[in-house]
């Protein structure tokens, strides 16, 4: 089994695909560090010899910020919008979407499950 960048790749998809299970790399990142390396894009992660993962480790080492450092990055900037007090900042703080999507019927997913509002207690 495969381990770059501290996740245990998939043994059995081809390894153009076991690296977009690397958070920060996504398929064509994947496609350029294997034609960086000259790794077979069609090889098998566990078919992988030592000396591959050792190339694609280096590589993504040296050239791409994945994992921790790239969710620690993301987090900053998302603090940083909500510390200026921007407006995307307060869509962050408030859970709301921050790209300008309608609220009115959609947006579930950043506003969570609905609330039901009742007429109240009659006296």
């Amino acid at each position: 089994m495969a381990r770059i960048a501290g996740v245990d790749l998939p043994k059995n998809k081809r390894i153009e695909v076991g690296l977009t299970y690397i958070y920060g790399i996504g398929p064509h990142q994947a496609k350029r560090i294997l034609e960086e390396t000259g790794v077979n894009p069609d090889i098998r992660v566990h078919k992988l010899s030592d000396e591959d993962v050792a190339k694609i480790r280096a590589n993504i080492e040296a050239n791409h910020k994945v994992e921790g450092e790239l969710r620690t990055e993301v987090a900053m900037n998302i603090k940083r919008l909500i510390d200026i007090g921007s407006y995307r900042g307060l869509r962050h703080r408030r859970g709301l979407p921050v790209r300008g999507q309608n609220t009115k019927n959609n947006a579930r997913t950043r506003k969570g499950p609905r609330k039901a509002v009742g007429k109240g207690k009659k006296k």
